[in-house]
């Protein structure tokens, strides 16, 4: 059985405290979920909860998507809220 390739997602998810958080997934419901009800949740948000999603990009492919997150992780504050609020007509 061959498995179809699952596009890859970078995502900011804003924490309650305020604090943004930046990370890559194939599956968002998935992750998003766990960030607010898992241990499996990134230590960071785990005491920040809970998180609401703010911001998410498709990728082709892990190597795209840890590429982008590591450009995004690298923003301003001020940078990522102009992300988050940039509107694509």
């Amino acid at each position: 059985m061959i498995r179809k390739s699952k596009d890859w997602c970078v995502y900011i998810v804003k924490c309650s405290d305020g604090s943004l958080y930046t990370g890559i997934t194939t599956e968002l419901d998935r992750r998003i979920s766990e960030h607010n009800n898992s241990i499996k949740g990134a230590k960071y948000t785990r005491t920040r909860r809970p998180i609401h999603l703010v911001h998410s990009e498709a990728l082709k492919d892990r190597s795209s998507a840890s590429k982008r997150e590591s450009y995004i992780k690298k923003l301003s504050r001020i940078e990522k809220l102009k992300l988050i609020t940039v509107k694509l007509y």
